[in-house]
């Protein structure tokens, strides 16, 4: 059990509100363009709509966007970096990427930076940007990605050569919290080349523009306030008509700003749209968006505000960095407007005690035996969870209706008009804030299992705001993400809810079964709408949507087949007995303080059972288990009422084993309500009680008077596992492969009249615009179902116990019980961020040398979206923390053990 530190006593007391800790955080996102909130187009084309190009000058309507950046908790007041080289041909206030269309696997950022370091109160954070001295390539980034295609890898910074001679600044950013409402901030500014290098840097702070919008609204402002020579002053005033309860005002904050060191002078303007530079309209005001662009790059000295003004201000310095040499700027953003010396003996201290009580927080979750490099790589995870919060705002009324102050937009389909009730205004953990800049509901589920390690009250928040009113649809559907939030994600929700329970507990010893209670609830009316809504037949065999999968399966399971009829999944259908065996688990916990909970879990137990069976034995149909090849399919159900698998062997054929629980004996004594049910069950529904043959297994395989619930019996499991742990098969060096080798040498097709359809072993990005051609499920390896599978088999062990073994690898000749195949499978994950005894190489950074060899690179860790399903290479997004920092968890529970 974690025992108390300081900065645990932090969490505490913003917790019983005593101290507001997490008012301030890392909550700017790093993409608000090209984000459908901002998308007021006709057609629906948010990348084209909001482009890149427009950043600079557009005001956003519902949020902000920085690098290494910060803001309250209501994104009133935000503070991040902009800074030139002289070479540029604008100012870098935000990181670059591709749209979905312009890269040839989807959006992609371009530029390289690091989370480094972030305690749970956010009191210590710690960022690093890699900035070119060079003008940064931009369009060469958008032309060469043009000129490739799906076969063809992406084509990346490094590729361009930039980095060349390490003509580059390291630019470190840390911020230490002296109390919940005084930040210091300090920036380390590293020439890594060999020659003086220029650097103008901007540390800006800004409001967020909420009054161009309504009527009325006063807008806050930004003042310079008189100072000594030591230091310059911004005065950020939150001014309101009157006061709003629920979007209260931030009243006054103060940034002091060093005047050596570079120091020119503070600069100011608007937080406005530059309507010229856009739309070739006259500007209301002189002071807009891109002034600080055009006054540092351009010499247009008259876009500043002489009056020293405004609602978004800079302090500029000028810097001239010699060769290996680092310049330090410090700031500090407070509710004290009368400290006499801010960069004083109190400064340094903060920074140091914040540092060391970070490290010793984070000393705590070592295992024993943990390797060096393992902690590192954990303390990344956490850090890159941390940073990848986001403040995240969008009211589809409000969006549909449009603004006030602004003409009603004309769409030809509005997106999401089905969710007029969503009102989302929360602090959220986000995939990754520059690919997916918004959350994701069975994302987030993979998400919190770290975040509860560190922070579980945050990781008790997700979960419960995507089940609240204004986040649920009324009729029980949870969102999926802001593209389309009616699309049908795996109901993983529960799963998620438990888990951070019981890590809780684990952790921190404390079980809060009011959180449990409040979302399951909740949860009953999602379990609901799946059976009322994907359920076709009314056989317990789901379909519907792409359920995670995207382009797994030999069809786009989210479109209408072109065969006619639908798609009996075997993943849908294990996802529904997974989610009934959560539930029930739930149901038992809660039924220990309130007995009316037992009536429940006999409910979803005997709703498990005829999952399992259908899963099973669909009578005289063709069933989802193929007992020639023994391993679960997809089931095509045409129009003319035909069934035939589709034989793709592919994790949809794995995840059965994720419906799996035991019950302890000690439930049939503690809940005899619950046992006299069960047991009737068991007397007069002999059909089902034989359909699935590891029900009540009480003396077979060691596992005493247990009884274990799931899909997949043990000699079934045997025959799972023989595939799954086969190397030529599923079992990578670095885990369990998305779709099985077999099929790089037997690629199965499908032919549809003349048209043919295929799917292909492809270990790395996707070969096909199915999904925007950026996610590939035809080989690689991907962590969120890895864990699943992990979990999954510690489960059976705890019934099979260690007289049950199989061999792993397949063929090996090594017999390992499922709880040391657990151990190997979450090794071989951790093994792709390791540095490699022999080769002293980390497989994920690939075969960039800079990222290998380089001392300044070379533990730098990006936390990607999936893996080479051969080479262990990062692919997709690459600070895809949010379910990839599950790989905390998992150097949690190895430790040390390396074989």
């Amino acid at each position: 059990m974690t025992t108390m530190n300081a900065e645990l006593q932090r969490l505490a007391d913003h917790q019983a509100r005593k101290a507001h800790w997490l008012r301030w955080g890392p909550y700017l996102s790093e993409r608000q363009w090209g984000t459908v909130r901002e998308d007021y187009s006709e057609t629906g084309d948010a990348w084209s709509y909001f482009p890149h190009d427009h950043a600079r000058f557009r005001a956003y309507r519902w949020g902000e966007d920085g690098i290494a950046g910060i803001s309250d908790n209501h994104q009133r007041l935000c503070f991040a970096l902009a800074f030139w080289n002289e070479g540029d041909p604008f100012l870098k206030e935000r990181l670059f990427g591709l749209t979905g269309p312009q890269g040839n696997h989807g959006e992609d950022v371009k530029d390289y930076y690091f989370y480094l370091d972030n305690s749970p109160s956010h009191a210590y954070m710690r960022y690093l940007y890699k900035y070119p001295q060079q003008a940064f390539p931009y369009q060469s980034l958008v032309e060469q990605n043009g000129r490739r295609g799906y076969h063809d890898p992406e084509f990346e910074l490094m590729d361009t050569g930039i980095f060349q001679g390490n003509a580059y600044f390291d630019l470190f950013v840390t911020y230490a919290k002296a109390s919940p409402e005084d930040l210091l901030i300090r920036i380390e500014v590293v020439n890594r080349g060999s020659t003086p290098a220029p650097l103008h840097l901007l540390p800006t702070l800004w409001f967020r523009n909420i009054w161009s919008w309504d009527e009325g609204r006063i807008r806050p402002q930004l003042r310079q306030m008189p100072s000594d020579d030591a230091f310059a002053l911004i005065e950020a005033e939150d001014r309101r008509a009157e006061p709003d309860p629920f979007f209260p005002s931030l009243g006054k904050r103060w940034l002091y700003a060093q005047t050596d060191n570079g120091y020119r002078n503070l600069l100011f303007t608007e937080n406005e749209t530059n309507y010229a530079a856009v739309y070739h309209h006259a500007n209301p005001t002189p002071y807009v968006k891109d002034a600080f662009h055009r006054y540092v790059i351009e010499q247009e000295h008259a876009v500043i505000n002489p009056d020293r003004v405004g609602s978004k201000a800079a302090a500029y310095y000028q810097l001239l960095v010699q060769p290996g040499k680092c310049q330090i700027i410090q700031l500090r953003l407070t509710d004290r407007p009368d400290i006499r010396d801010p960069f004083g003996a109190e400064f340094e201290q903060v920074f140091l005690a914040r540092q060391q009580e970070t490290d010793a927080f984070y000393q705590t979750f070592v295992p024993k035996g943990c390797s060096g490099d393992r902690q590192q790589i954990q303390r990344q995870a956490f850090a890159g969870l941390l940073w990848t919060k986001q403040y995240y705002h969008f009211v589809i009324e409000d969006w549909l209706r449009g603004d006030p102050a602004h003409p009603r937009p004309y769409r030809q389909k509005a997106r999401n008009i089905e969710w007029q009730h969503l009102f989302n205004d929360d602090i959220l953990s986000m995939p990754d804030k520059w690919e997916f800049p918004w959350y994701a509901a069975w994302d987030l589920a993979f998400h919190v299992l770290p975040l509860a390690m560190v922070d579980p009250g945050f990781a008790k928040r997700q979960m419960d705001r995507l089940t609240r009113e204004w986040y649920m649809h009324p009729n029980g559907q949870m969102p999926a993400y802001e593209w389309h939030f009616s699309d049908v994600n795996p109901p993983v929700h529960t799963w998620g809810t438990w888990r951070v329970y019981q890590i809780e507990q684990e952790f921190y010893g404390h079980r809060d079964t009011d959180y449990l209670e409040r979302v399951f609830q909740k949860l009953l009316l999602n379990f609901t709408w799946w059976v009322n809504r994907k359920d076709n037949d009314g056989n317990n065999v789901f379909q519907g949507g792409f359920l995670g999968l995207d382009n797994i399966g030999i069809f786009d399971r989210s479109s209408e087949l072109p065969t006619g009829g639908y798609l009996e999944q075997s993943d849908g259908t294990s996802w529904m007995g997974m989610y009934c065996l959560n539930m029930l688990t739930i149901a038992l916990e809660l039924a220990k303080s309130n007995p009316a909970y037992e009536d429940i879990a006999s409910k979803f137990f005997e709703h498990f059972l005829y999952i399992a069976d259908a899963m099973n034995h669909m009578g005289d149909s063709v069933n989802l288990w193929d007992e020639g090849d023994q391993f679960f399919y997809d089931v095509l159900h045409t129009p003319q009422n035909e069934r035939h698998h589709l034989k793709v062997r592919s994790m949809v054929g794995l995840i059965p084993i994720f419906a799996v629980a035991v019950l302890e004996p000690e439930i049939f004594v503690q809940f005899p309500g619950f046992k006299r049910r069960f047991d009737w069950f068991m007397s007069n529904r002999p059909k089902l009680r034989q359909c699935i043959h590891t029900l009540v297994q009480t003396s077979q395989h060691g596992s005493g008077d247990k009884t274990l619930l799931s899909i997949v019996n043990p000699d079934k499991l045997r025959l799972i596992l023989q595939k799954m742990l086969d190397e030529s098969e599923f079992f990578s060096p670095y885990g369990i492969r998305s779709l099985s080798r077999y099929h790089a040498e037997h690629p199965y097709t499908f032919y549809v009249g003349s048209q043919q359809h295929r799917v292909d072993y492809t270990p790395a990005e996707s070969d096909n615009g199915m999904f925007g051609g950026n996610s590939n499920w035809r080989g690689p390896v991907w962590f969120p179902m890895n864990h699943l599978i992990i979990e999954s088999l510690r489960q059976f062990h705890r019934y099979l116990g260690e007289d049950y073994k199989v061999e792993c690898p397949t063929g090996s000749g090594q017999w390992m019980h499922l709880d040391q195949v657990a151990d190997e499978i979450s090794r071989r994950l951790i093994r792709i961020f390791e540095r490699d005894p022999q080769t002293d190489r980390r497989p994920f950074h690939g075969e960039y040398a800079l990222f290998q060899t380089d001392p300044h690179w070379r533990d730098l860790i990006l936390f990607y979206e999936y893996f080479h399903g051969d080479r262990g290479c990062g692919l997709g997004a690459n600070h895809q923390t949010g379910w990839t920092g599950l790989v905390a968890a998992l150097i949690q529970q190895v430790g040390g053990s390396s074989t």
